[in-house]
């Protein structure tokens, strides 16, 4: 989590330099709901994130030089510079390229969790993650309704940060509670009231993660929280009444955990002060590799959009007779 709040502290910093093009987009305040998917998983689990899930990123096993790389645009990097910052991934390793589309992620992961179950391996479950905007779609109504037929092993994370960009619950949803929708597709919902609770968000997607791999289908868990911050770095988050700032909602799970770790004795302040020294270190130095590092070059760019030249080759030979 601190690693995460630092690297896109520096994110956004490099961004109102203009030395990041394309957009930003922090998870500042909704750390502790994607790490603690993350650290549901196991490896071979499958895990599509979000904008907003740099902690769950990291905990999932991204590096903080991938990350870094594709900010900044290196040729380097696991998208070679292409596709944006945020739709970053590594799929051979079950690691999804987020689609901005949010509700789609969905039918992505179950499509490689089914692909999973045909080959005969059904001990991996798949995580996504997703706004309270998202549920709106229609492809995640299709999607959790596939899911649900097919008795998927899926962990849905929809974290209700109050707003759809700018748009509020009130003007997005008429049901009292997301979670409420769960027993529509006869699957089962979870909810955490305040997601800025690290051990509470561990509990409750652990619980979840548990009832997945044991064969009880797809979980809607529904995490309620408040982001600090705009939809992105370009936007002032003016919408956001201070009532909902200085509520509970609004609190910052950061702070809350590193006065849980005091409280409980299980670090000292001077253990936090290193533990943040050593994280401001390890992003300014993925910073100062990936600036250092070329961009693509168009004229001599050998990349490919099908994972092996082998088979681009034999293609291209294929369409040619």
């Amino acid at each position: 989590m601190l690693l995460a709040r630092i690297s896109e502290d520096k994110y956004a910093s490099l961004y109102r330099a203009g030395k990041i093009y394309g957009g930003v987009f922090i998870g500042k305040g909704q750390e502790a709901i994607s790490v603690s998917t993350a650290l549901a998983l196991r490896k071979g689990d499958i895990f599509a994130p979000l904008i907003r899930d740099q902690a769950g990123r990291l905990a999932f096993g991204e590096t903080l030089l991938d990350a870094t790389r594709t900010y900044l645009g290196s040729r380097l990097g696991p998208m070679r510079g292409r596709d944006g910052n945020v739709h970053r991934g590594r799929p051979q390793d079950g690691y999804m390229a987020m689609i901005s589309h949010l509700g789609a992620m969905i039918s992505v992961v179950s499509g490689a969790l089914i692909a999973r179950r045909s080959r005969g391996d059904t001990a991996a479950i798949g995580a996504v993650s997703l706004g309270e905007g998202g549920t709106s779609t229609g492809a995640f109504h299709e999607a959790v309704n596939q899911a649900a037929v097919e008795k998927l092993p899926l962990l849905i994370v929809v974290t209700n940060n109050q707003f759809a960009y700018s748009t509020p619950d009130s003007r997005q949803f008429a049901c009292a509670h997301l979670v409420d929708r769960a027993a529509g597709y006869g699957i089962d919902g979870h909810t955490i009231d305040q997601g800025s609770d690290l051990a509470a968000c561990l509990e409750v997607i652990g619980r979840a993660a548990t009832r997945a791999r044991a064969g009880h289908g797809p979980q809607l868990i529904v995490a309620s929280v408040l982001r600090l911050g705009g939809h992105g770095e370009h936007d002032d988050a003016h919408y956001i009444p201070d009532s909902l700032k200085n509520s509970k909602l609004g609190a910052d799970c950061l702070k809350l955990t590193e006065q849980t770790i005091l409280n409980l004795a299980l670090a000292s302040p001077a253990d936090l002060d290193l533990w943040r020294a050593n994280a401001v270190q390890q992003v300014e130095e993925a910073v100062a590799t990936a600036q250092r590092e070329p961009a693509p070059d168009p004229d001599s760019e050998d990349w490919s959009a099908i994972s092996s030249r082998h088979l681009t080759d034999a293609f291209m030979d294929g369409a040619s007779h």
